[in-house]
């Protein structure tokens, strides 16, 4: 028994994150993973909300990725990464948002995107704190604050095709979160 327990270690997550806006609710909860040896690249799933009062209420699933490729030292209590570049898939559960558009309704291939699914490019800059000198035994080696701007296929493509009414903090996004590392 315990052989197996060990097999699912991997499933434990590494931080709990909480986001506010950023195109994957207008609050998200979720769970974050390390990937690689060099702790760089990490991996996160969200469960967002957008309630009836901000637009519709909207149920919103996410899976991050992202790479931290340079860091800054803040003297022994803390990182800066000013520049993360990532990419996320987000799907939004709504009875008017089908995953393709319907046949019955719109010539086949006239829409060639989901309403309901969206690539997104993102951009992240986090500061993390160290929490050993501050909050040593609560279990949470570290507190990441971080800022994500993103895009997705829908806003680019509009871009381009209305360079002359749109401007580029049109098709942005953003999200700010809270990264508590275990």
């Amino acid at each position: 028994m315990k052989g197996s327990a060990q097999n699912l270690k991997f499933l434990i997550p590494d931080a709990a994150i909480i986001q506010y806006a950023g195109s994957i609710g207008y609050f998200s909860v979720g769970a974050g993973y390390e990937i690689f040896k060099n702790k760089r690249g990490y991996i996160d799933f969200n469960y967002g909300y957008v309630p009836a009062s901000k637009g519709g209420e909207l149920y919103a699933v996410t899976a991050k990725f992202a790479y931290k490729p340079f860091d800054i030292k803040l003297k022994d209590w803390g990182k800066l990464y000013p520049f993360n570049p990532g990419f996320f898939l987000s799907y939004t559960f709504h009875e008017d948002l089908p995953f393709k558009f319907h046949s019955s309704e719109y010539p086949s291939g006239y829409y060639y995107w989901s309403p309901a699914l969206r690539p997104h490019l993102s951009f992240t800059n986090e500061i993390e704190f160290s929490m050993a000198k501050i909050w040593d035994g609560l279990g949470i080696k570290k507190i990441g604050v971080y800022s994500e701007f993103n895009t997705n296929d829908y806003y680019i493509i509009n871009y381009f095709q209305n360079v002359s009414s749109l401007s580029l903090s049109d098709i942005f996004q953003l999200g700010i979160g809270i990264r508590l590392k275990f």
